[in-house]
């Protein structure tokens, strides 16, 4: 998984998971609303200290929102 999209699911499910709509992160975070958007969505790359503002608005370590998730363990087949 790529770092953009490892970011766009995170930010995505830590917003979600504070309650807030991207129209309100965006006005906490001081950017627009329609940029939130597409960060989710995987369309723009965010500069580090947009992801520095969300990450303070969102109170989780800047990592939380670069975290790539575990990779899925392969299952060994039974003969």
């Amino acid at each position: 998984m790529e770092i953009r999209e490892a970011f766009a699911q995170n930010l995505r499910a830590l917003r979600r998971a504070k309650g807030l709509s991207q129209e309100e992160l965006a006005h906490q975070a001081g950017i627009d609303r329609t940029y939130i958007s597409a960060l989710e969505r995987n369309v723009y790359n965010a500069s580090i200290d947009v992801v520095d503002r969300l990450a303070e608005v969102l109170g989780v370590d800047i990592a939380e929102l670069l975290r790539r998730p575990p990779a899925n363990p392969q299952r060994l087949k039974s003969s």
